[in-house]
């Protein structure tokens, strides 16, 4: 009797029915992204504080910070940095350690649902290198505020892991613990500005 192959794909909320082995971007749904991001918790939920501090709430962050270091970047690169870690909304936040340990099969699962993403927005499926290592650059500084502020590192930790913020670019950037239906409106609510700047061009 042949045997049973095994179930590679994930029913989403909206409907949807995404294979994981091969992500297509009319099966990607903001909604579906929002909605698991706002539940995923960053370091392993090991974070100060009465709620979970969550993907979706880093995301808005990382994207805030990138828009304070490319301020004249046009507003589809915004939307790249609000959308960097979508893929986890199925996958989850696997902390660095544990992606070391996996090798290079979660990469390759990432970067398979990251190229179906950002061709469901109208990016490119591969973004450009400056852009990316722009967006990665504004995601190792919130994992260095979110590292100090919430996650229990001290600022010398810290300071050896990720690169240290100057200091123009910290006042008003917060740390926001909140519920996730919270969260979750707050990043549909950027992903709709982002597109109407987008749409004007």
């Amino acid at each position: 009797m042949a045997k049973a192959a095994r179930r590679a794909w994930q029913r989403m909320l909206s409907g949807r029915r995404l294979d994981l082995l091969d992500p297509t971007p009319i099966d990607i749904e903001i909604s579906d992204i929002a909605h698991g991001l706002s539940f995923v918790a960053r370091w392993n939920g090991q974070t100060h504080g009465d709620w979970a501090y969550s993907v979706a709430e880093h995301s808005l962050l990382v994207e805030e910070i990138y828009r304070r270091t490319q301020p004249d970047c046009p507003p589809k690169w915004h939307l790249a940095a609000l959308l960097h870690d979508a893929p986890e909304y199925v996958i989850g936040d696997m902390i660095s350690p544990v992606k070391a340990a996996l090798g290079s099969e979660y990469g390759q699962m990432d970067a398979r649902l990251s190229a179906a993403i950002h061709q469901r927005f109208g990016l490119p499926a591969e973004l450009p290198k400056q852009i990316k290592a722009a967006i990665k650059r504004a995601d190792r500084i919130s994992a260095w505020l979110e590292a100090v502020q919430i996650a229990g590192f001290s600022q010398a930790e810290a300071d050896r892991l990720f690169p240290v913020p100057r200091p123009e670019l910290l006042p008003g950037l917060v740390i926001l613990l909140r519920p996730p239906v919270e969260t979750r409106t707050a990043y549909l609510a950027r992903f709709e500005e982002l597109l109407l700047q987008i749409d004007r061009g």
